[in-house]
C-alpha cells in the first residue's frame, strides 16, 4: 500500500464510529494519503457515542486533512481521479441502499458514484441492525457490482439483533490491500 490517496468515509452508525477511527489509525502509519469523507448526518449530530465536533478534530487530526462533507466537495473526486481506492466504514443499511440504487444524495453516495467512475475499487464495510431484513437484497445487488469490496462481516448479535450485521473494523487493512489487487478477501461471512 504504498503511495497511494485512499478515500476514507465514514456514515452514521454512531455506535461502530470509534471502532472505524481505530481503523483508520492503523491506515494512517502506512505511507498513504488519506482523504476524509464524513455524511452529513455524521458532521451535524451529537449523540451519546460522541459529539460531531469531536469526531471532525479526531479524523482531520489523524489524516492532517480537512474532510470532504459536501456533495460539491465530493464531485471532483471522480473527474480528477484523486483516489487509488474508497472504503466506507461504517457502512449503513442507508448508504448501502443508495449505492446499490444509484442514488447520490450525500457526499458519502457522491464520493462513491464519482470513485466508481474511475473502475477503482470500493471497500464497504457493513454496519446495520437490517442487513438480514430490507438490506439483504442491496447487499446482495453490491456483492454483485463490479469493484466493489466488502470487509469481512458477522451477525451482531443473534440472539437480540437478528437481522443486524457488522463488519470486523480490524480487517480494514487487510481488506484494502487485497482489493487494490482486485481479490475480496476470504472469507467474507466470519
Amino acid at each position: 500500500m504504498q503511495n497511494i490517496t485512499l478515500g476514507y468515509a465514514i456514515t452514521g452508525s454512531f455506535c461502530t464510529i470509534k471502532e472505524s477511527i481505530e481503523a483508520l489509525k492503523v491506515l494512517s502509519k502506512e505511507n498513504i494519503k488519506i482523504l476524509p469523507i464524513l455524511s452529513e448526518t455524521v458532521c451535524s449530530t451529537d449523540t451519546r457515542f460522541g459529539k460531531a465536533k469531536d469526531i471532525i478534530n479526531e479524523v482531520e487530526n489523524i489524516t492532517g486533512n480537512k474532510i470532504i462533507n459536501t456533495i460539491a466537495t465530493a464531485e471532483p473526486i471522480g473527474p480528477k481521479g484523486l483516489l487509488d481506492i474508497l472504503v466506507v466504514a461504517p457502512a449503513t443499511g442507508n448508504t448501502l441502499a443508495k449505492n446499490a440504487l444509484g442514488i447520490t444524495d450525500t457526499a458519502v453516495t457522491m464520493a462513491i458514484k464519482a470513485h466508481l467512475r474511475n473502475n477503482k475499487p470500493v471497500v464497504l464495510g457493513i454496519a446495520t441492525n437490517d442487513a438480514l431484513g430490507a438490506s439483504a437484497k442491496n447487499i446482495g445487488m453490491l456483492h454483485n457490482s463490479k469493484n466493489i469490496y466488502f470487509v469481512p462481516y458477522r451477525q451482531d448479535d443473534p440472539q437480540k439483533k437478528g437481522s443486524s450485521l457488522i463488519c470486523n473494523f480490524s480487517l480494514i487493512p487487510e481488506t484494502v490491500e487485497k482489493a487494490l489487487l482486485g481479490q475480496q478477501l476470504q472469507p467474507i461471512l466470519i
